[in-house]
């Protein structure tokens, strides 16, 4: 008898077909049981049908009643913040584990090659948004070294990788990218920028990464050691995450304006910027190569599901 943990998607749009052809192709934890959408006709539901998984096109009222649902452990929620509010109300009350990829927030954030350690047991783990998963790591690595005063990310994206769910929470990716930069990377005050770039053919995802920090000369090589490791991690779970350059570490001149970037009351002032340029190409598994930021949710979605199901087999 398999000692996988069976998983159910809600969510039948492309980051939830993506993840189930994952959970099916490299997961050595996990069973795909079920697919959940609201639009009967989705290419989601079709193709989650042909490969003889439980469907329901009736959301979570649906999942409820499938046969299935009792031995499903891990619920991922790929819907939009606002409808993971109304699912996580529902599932958890009933036991079910979720790893919600909206921007909803709920449970703690978690990036997995900083901070999945420490939230293995929570009942609802949110995955903060593509641009956190590909940035907040670097805001961690710099602020292992030095305080980081003031971290900024600029996320740009294919217009055509931005779907209905991601147009309608900008707002809380925004909001929710930016928390994470202080609470997961360490900041003292973050910042996050999303653009969506209509160029054809479709560019591939670029994130950039400013950090404000007091840094001697001394430590700049430990600071660039630091962030190359930590891209080493991210890229074990998502292989097109990469540099696109050597990290620049440039002296502030002495009446640069950056005052009115700090928190209120933050001590000290900052004299040097960290400049990290990276790129992150999709897996191709169902998403064009071009849409690394969602390959770089469900990539991290499934990391944290197969870190939680292992810990729970070693535990039976």
């Amino acid at each position: 008898m398999s000692t996988r943990t069976k998983v159910a998607i809600i969510g039948s749009g492309n980051i939830g077909t993506d993840l189930m052809i994952k959970v099916m192709r490299t997961a050595q934890h996990l069973e795909m049981a079920a697919m959940v959408g609201i639009d009967p006709d989705s290419d989601g539901l079709a193709r989650a049908r042909r490969f003889g998984f439980a469907t329901t096109h009736e959301g979570v009222e649906g999942l409820l009643a499938l046969p299935e649902f009792d031995e499903i452990g891990i619920v991922f929620d790929a819907t939009s913040a606002k409808a993971h509010e109304r699912n996580a109300a529902r599932l958890q009350p009933l036991g079910k584990r979720l790893i919600d990829l909206t921007p909803a927030a709920i449970g703690p954030y978690v990036v997995p090659a900083v901070n999945l350690d420490d939230h293995l047991d929570a009942p609802n783990v949110n995955m903060v948004t593509c641009g956190g998963q590909a940035t907040i790591p670097i805001v961690a690595a710099v602020s292992r070294i030095v305080p980081v005063a003031y971290a900024e990310i600029v996320a740009s994206i294919s217009s055509k990788s931005a779907g209905p769910g991601t147009r309608a929470n900008i707002d809380e990716f925004t909001e929710t990218t930016s928390a994470a930069i202080v609470e997961v990377g360490g900041a003292e005050r973050g910042k996050a920028i999303i653009i969506l770039n209509p160029a054809e053919p479709p560019l591939i995802m670029r994130d950039t990464v400013f950090a404000l920090v007091a840094a001697d000369p001394a430590v700049h090589d430990q600071i660039r050691a630091s962030v190359e490791k930590m891209v080493a991690d991210v890229a074990a779970y998502v292989p097109g995450y990469r540099l696109k350059q050597q990290v620049q570490i440039t002296e502030l001149p002495a009446d640069q304006p950056v005052r009115t970037l700090l928190a209120p009351g933050a001590s000290g002032h900052p004299t040097h910027q960290v400049s990290v340029f990276l790129e992150v190409e999709g897996a191709a598994h169902y998403l064009p190569a071009y849409a690394g930021n969602l390959d770089i949710m469900t990539s991290a979605a499934l990391q944290v599901a197969e870190r939680i199901a292992a810990a729970e087999e070693s535990a039976r």
